[in-house]
Parts: structure tokens; C-alpha cells; sequence
């Protein structure tokens, strides 16, 4: 339910757009942000974390942080090109660890996977079927119980890895294009020829997984409405079931930060047209079928419903495997360390293909939450999406009214119209979702913001 109440001009305040903050603040997808994790004072044991959570829904993420080649805007957890040896040393590490979380869990079951990364077709056919083992064998699970999604490139959605993912029931299929336009995307450093990513989509939609979804980038340097539209129009001549949408975002350290100082905006030639690219995609979205479920995602209306476990990022828990992966409880949010630069990557990736199974058994880095914090978590995670946030939702949860928790700040959002209440419910209006990226960084508490601010890059 995506709703525009917005007549006439609304005044944002100035706080919103002075300076370096504006509407594109940064992605605003899990909380806290990783910037805000730390070292914790001893090592939790994971039994410990996880004895008093639900464990009947869990969602297994597995993070291969390899990939063909490094985007200039990309600041994940991910190295290029890596010799064959460490790919093997990288699953041997993951089946240790997933053997020690499985004991720490106990009795569970895990209602959705996926494979990110990276790019987790980057591995071989061999060595995707090798990890889809160590998750049957470890977990007892895998995507014909627990649906299953998995990203790809034009470059890696080859034909024998494809077959490996059909086989195992994969459900989604998710690739990264950006643009069909290739001075666009050189311009982001990234090397694709079109005519590799046709190839790839002609491949993706004659293995018919029930799902397939394609990235696409608006803001990239030189990118027109004309551009634009060439883009959105082929992607729509494969019928993909969803398209993401995503602003560019520059950040430190990636290779567009590096050209820019660093700074976490759009290129300085379209800057001025994220909006406006947006709502052109937005429009032409809407017109051919798809419905608007954040500020990113877009799903075909008439798709056939796949009966699907139920899972739900506010009650049940997370359990990453693999560097680059993050793990939730209601209390604890825990990983490997994080980096973007490739030496410390590289460090990072060292310790882990090296570390003892007894080492995957504690959680030594992350953030914990205290009841602050988690009603954020349930705040900003429930009033990006469709759904909305619910006022009898929050009361049940945590005994307290939504209104005198978040009072100011809700009020603001009201008094701005960039959300409206609809029988119980706060949901954004079409103004507030061009806006979500700002309004989840404006319910941070004061603490992550300051981790966030003292973070250092690496």
C-alpha cells in the first residue's frame, strides 16, 4: 500500500537538506548499520546467544566474497580474481564454522536461504554443489525446504552453474546489470559488454526460475532520461518478476570514493536528477505492472503466489556464515570484521580460511541492543516497507505507545506528510518513500550515529 496524500509543497527542514545531508543519505537497509559494530568486551559463546531465541524460522545467509571484477561504487565485503586455492581453503573454513553453529543452535530449522556476496556464482559448478552439501548435510536443510535465493553477473551465470542452482530448487535468481548503456557503466568502473548481459538474461529466463530479479542504477555519471529509458525498457522485454532499484551512492574508499574525496553522494554530473530518474522509473514501473514495495524493490502484480515458509526479520533470527556475513539475535548483532579496502580484506579473509573450528563457536565483534535500540529496529524496519508499522504491533511488543517513544520524530514525518495513519497502521506516503533513505538515518539513535561518525574506514 503505497499512498500519495501529498498535495501542494511541502517544507522540509533544513536539517534534511543542509549541506552533505540530503535525501540520498545512504542505504538505509538493516539496523544498526555495520559501521557501528565493535569489538565486545569478552567473547560471547554463541550457545549462550542463541538458547533463548526462536529457532524454528531461521534465515541462512552465506556470504562468497569473490567476485570477477571490483565496481567502482561497490563497498562490500568481497576480493577479485582469487587464486583457486583459497576458494577451496574459503568453503573449508565455512563447513567448520557451519558445524560449530549448528551446535551451538541446537534443535532449528531455517525458513529462507540465500548466497550473496560477492558474486557466489564466481565459484565453479563443483564448488557451488560443495556448498549446497555442507548445508544439507550441517543444517539439514536446504532450497527445496527453505526457499533459496542467489546472486549472479552477466559475467558468471554460465550454463553449468545454472543447471547446479535449477537442480538444487533455487527459487530466485538475482543480477546485478546497472545499465545496458556501456559509457554508463565504464563509468562506474565496471567493464560489461550489453551484449554479455543479453546473453546472460536469454540464459536466466530459459532455466525459468520462479523468480528473477534485475539490479538496475539510477545516477550514474552521463545517464539521461533518455539513457534511462533504454535501460528500463529492454530490462522489462525479459519480464524479470521483480526489479531493484538502486540510487549511486559513493563511499570511502571504493573506487569512485577514491576519485571523489570520499564523499557519500551521486557523481556531480547527475546528482541534481536522482530524484527525478527515480520517479521516471517508478512511473514507468508502476504502468507495466508492478507494484512498489519500498524504495527499491518493484514485483509484478500478476505473478503466481509460490507457497513460501514464513519468515519475518522482526521475530525471527539470522544466522550469516562466511566473512562479509552478519548474524542476528533479539539482542546481538554479530560478524567477522568488516572491510572494504583489499588489503585488509585480504587479512581479514586470512584469518578466517585459517581459523580453528573452537573459534567459530564465540561471537567476539557486533553491536548489542538494548530495548532502545530494538524498538528502532522494529520502527525502521517496518515503516520502509509496504506493510507500515503497526501501533498495536509495537504496544504488544514492547508495552509502550509508538507515539510517546517516537513522538518528535514521527510528528515531523506526519507534519511533512511523508507518512499518514490508515486504520492503525503509519505508512509512507509516495513523498516518504523517495525520502526512505533519509528517514531510516534520522530514527538512528544518537549512539549509532556516533560509531557510525567514529568508524574507521579500512
Amino acid at each position: 500500500m503505497v499512498r500519495d496524500t501529498t498535495s501542494g509543497s511541502v517544507t522540509v527542514p533544513r536539517r534534511f537538506v543542509d549541506g552533505a545531508d540530503t535525501r540520498y543519505q545512504a542505504y538505509s537497509y538493516s539496523y544498526p548499520h555495520k559501521t557501528a559494530y565493535r569489538d565486545f568486551p569478552q567473547p560471547v559463546p554463541l550457545k549462550e546467544l542463541w538458547k533463548a531465541e526462536k529457532r524454528d524460522a531461521l534465515f541462512l545467509y552465506l556470504h562468497i566474497p569473490f567476485c570477477e571484477m571490483r565496481c567502482g561504487f561497490c563497498n562490500l565485503f568481497t576480493t577479485t580474481n582469487p587464486e583457486a586455492s583459497l576458494e577451496k581453503q574459503y568453503l573449508d573454513a565455512v563447513e567448520r564454522q557451519c558445524h560449530e553453529v549448528a551446535e551451538a543452535l541446537g534443535n532449528a530449522s531455517f525458513a529462507r536461504m540465500a548466497l550473496g556476496g560477492g558474486t557466489p556464482t564466481y565459484l565453479n559448478a563443483t564448488d557451488l554443489d560443495r556448498l549446497f552439501d555442507i548445508v544439507d548435510r550441517v543444517f539439514k536443510t536446504n532450497p527445496e525446504q527453505a526457499p533459496c535465493s542467489v546472486e549472479t553477473s552477466p559475467y558468471t551465470a554460465e550454463t553449468e552453474k545454472l543447471s547446479v542452482l535449477k537442480e538444487r530448487g533455487v527459487e530466485r535468481l538475482s543480477i546485478g546489470i546497472q545499465s545496458f548503456i556501456e559509457s554508463e557503466v565504464r563509468a562506474i568502473g565496471r567493464s560489461q559488454d550489453s551484449n554479455v548481459v543479453r546473453r546472460a538474461l536469454e540464459r536466466l529466463k530459459r532455466f525459468n526460475f520462479p523468480t528473477l530479479n534485475v539490479d538496475l542504477m539510477y545516477g550514474l555519471p552521463g545517464q539521461t532520461f533518455d539513457t534511462w529509458m533504454q535501460t528500463l525498457s529492454e530490462t522489462l522485454s525479459y519480464e524479470p518478476e521483480q526489479v531493484y532499484l538502486y540510487p549511486l551512492y559513493i563511499r570511502p574508499l571504493t573506487g569512485m570514493g577514491r576519485q571523489s574525496s570520499g564523499r557519500e553522494t551521486a557523481g556531480v554530473e547527475t546528482a541534481d536528477i536522482r530524484l527525478e530518474l527515480y520517479r521516471q522509473a517508478r512511473t514507468v514501473l508502476t504502468d507495466n505492472g508492478y507494484q512498489q514495495s519500498s524504495m527499491r524493490m518493484f514485483e509484478r502484480r500478476e505473478r503466481d503466489s509460490v507457497s513460501k515458509p514464513v519468515y519475518c526479520c522482526q521475530d525471527d533470527g539470522m544466522i550469516g556464515i562466511g566473512c562479509g556475513a552478519r548474524s542476528y539475535t533479539s539482542a546481538h548483532h554479530y560478524s567477522m570484521r568488516y572491510a572494504v579496502g583489499q588489503k585488509p580484506i585480504r587479512d581479514i579473509l586470512h584469518d578466517y580460511v585459517n581459523a580453528s573450528s573452537d573459534s567459530f563457536s564465540f561471537a567476539d565483534y557486533g553491536f548489542v541492543l538494548n530495548d532502545d535500540e530494538r524498538k528502532r529496529r522494529f520502527v525502521i524496519q517496518s515503516l520502509l516497507q509496504l506493510d507500515g508499522l503497526s501501533f498495536d504491533e509495537y504496544y504488544s511488543r514492547f508495552n509502550e505507545a509508538l507515539l510517546s517513544d517516537f513522538s518528535n520524530e514521527l510528528h515531523e514525518l506526519q507534519d511533512l506528510k511523508l507518512v499518514e495513519n490508515v486504520d492503525g497502521r503509519m505508512y509512507l506516503t509516495e513523498t516518504g518513500l523517495e525520502w526512505s533513505d533519509r528517514i531510516g538515518f534520522e530514527l538512528y539513535s544518537a549512539d549509532v550515529k556516533e560509531k557510525m561518525d567514529s568508524y574507521e574506514n579500512r
